[in-house]
């Protein structure tokens, strides 16, 4: 293997034969780099739409109502659906398919948010505390909404980062009150956005939103998260059976569609990774493909050096040289040439992904970007162990026809060969 006479053939038949080494190995280039844009490609496809999903937890689900478009049970149609704060508890102990659920209720009209001599019309989001690992809030100081603030019915807020620039500019806002319809609020935390859709939201207890805006027991909409499962039908069955012990409650056909709205992101996640797999699986069949288009080559130009080499074959094989040691001289020339090829291609294509990902990166650490589907384009460490065992096999695979070509040429013949 470390036969420096060995070695030193190989490199003398390489330089002698300039054109048709790089042609060779341009084909398997080509070929791994055409693999590792590609993969790349879908990479950044994949954790772009990845990052749409980040706002939210991937197995939340959204439930709302509306009114009855048929009849049911001897109940006319146009029949308004109301949730209540025991349909929380319902959903809270007694769905085995959830885990985490939060209410909302509706704050009426627009909520005039006051400090000082500043104010301002804002989003106000009535819920329960699981919201916040829900929907991901962020808090940048203090606390989110918690147990307490719901039994004790606590007038206390967590305000958004453009709320707190809005109304306290400079003033650190924690343990100071704010006024929604001048009904004063103490603020308890601060939350950050990433994507700042939300900094302008606040959060307060919906137990306390229901008691100062008259909501008495009235629920609009639910927020829960689902029990994780891996198809995009066993998440279907869970909204199906959802839905069913609602409409059991409240008295309405399960397939009424408009007696009550839902969304299972989890079913849209799940059919959306599967969209990526498949993509992922065409990816590296085309490249394999391409490489293997490339290997084709290099094994025709190793025929063709042993065909040129036949008269130098048959000499060493007079001389005594072994069947092994000649297919073990074909079989190097053919991996080096293909693994060193296959090497620079593989930098180049990963070099030119990881160049994409930085020029992404400073797109978004400067505010732009948002919403952008092609985040982190890059071929992860596995990928490229195993592209490089790959070009090891193929240049293996590609030099043994040529090489047991080449063994099995008898001296006597090969002297003839003109």
């Amino acid at each position: 293997m470390f036969d420096v006479d060995v070695w030193q053939e190989i490199f003398s038949t390489i330089k002698k034969n300039k054109l048709r080494t790089f042609l060779t190995g341009f084909s398997v280039a080509w070929g791994i780099f055409m693999l590792m844009i590609l993969l790349g490609s879908g990479n950044g496809l994949q954790n772009g739409v990845k990052e749409q999903f980040a706002d939210n937890s991937v197995n939340i689900m959204w439930m709302w109502t509306g009114e009855t478009s048929m009849p049911y049970h001897g109940l006319k149609e146009g029949r308004p659906i109301k949730f209540k704060n025991d349909d929380y508890t319902f959903l809270k102990e007694k769905s085995e398919d959830l885990e985490l659920v939060s209410s909302r209720f509706y704050l009426p009209g627009n909520i005039m948010y006051t400090y000082k001599n500043e104010y301002g019309s804002f989003e106000t989001s009535s819920c329960h505390p699981a919201l916040k690992e829900m929907e991901k809030v962020v808090i940048v100081s203090g606390r989110f909404i918690n147990d307490l603030d719901m039994t004790d019915f606590r007038k206390v807020i967590v305000i958004g980062e453009n709320i707190r620039k809005a109304l306290f500019k400079d003033e650190d806002p924690m343990g100071k009150y704010v006024k929604l319809n001048n009904v004063p609020f103490k603020v308890v935390g601060v939350s950050f956005d990433k994507k700042r859709q939300n900094e302008r939201t606040a959060y307060i207890p919906v137990s306390t939103a229901q008691r100062i805006f008259n909501g008495a027991d009235r629920v609009h909409t639910f927020a829960v998260t689902t029990k994780m499962v891996k198809t995009a039908e066993e998440a279907e069955a869970i909204t199906e059976r959802v839905r069913q012990d609602m409409a059991l409650r409240h008295n309405f056909d399960p397939k009424d569609k408009r007696a009550m709205g839902s969304f299972n992101m989890l079913t849209e996640y799940i059919r959306t990774m599967k969209i990526f797999q498949a993509i992922k699986i065409f990816v590296w069949i085309i490249g394999i493909g391409t490489l293997i288009a490339g290997i084709v080559g290099v094994s025709n130009i190793m025929l063709i050096l042993v065909k040129e080499r036949t008269r130098e074959i048959g000499i060493r094989k007079a001389l005594g040289a072994s069947p092994a040691s000649v297919i073990g001289l074909v079989l190097l020339e053919s991996i080096l040439i293909t693994t060193v090829a296959g090497y620079i291609g593989l930098l180049f294509g990963v070099s030119i992904m990881e160049g994409i990902n930085l020029a992404i990166e400073q797109m978004l650490a400067t505010g732009g970007g948002d919403g952008m589907f092609f985040r982190n384009p890059t071929v992860d460490f596995f990928t490229a162990i195993t592209s490089t065992l790959i070009l090891v096999i193929s240049g293996a695979l590609a030099g043994y026809l040529p090489a047991r070509k080449a063994a099995n040429v008898k001296p006597i013949e090969a002297l003839r060969d003109e």
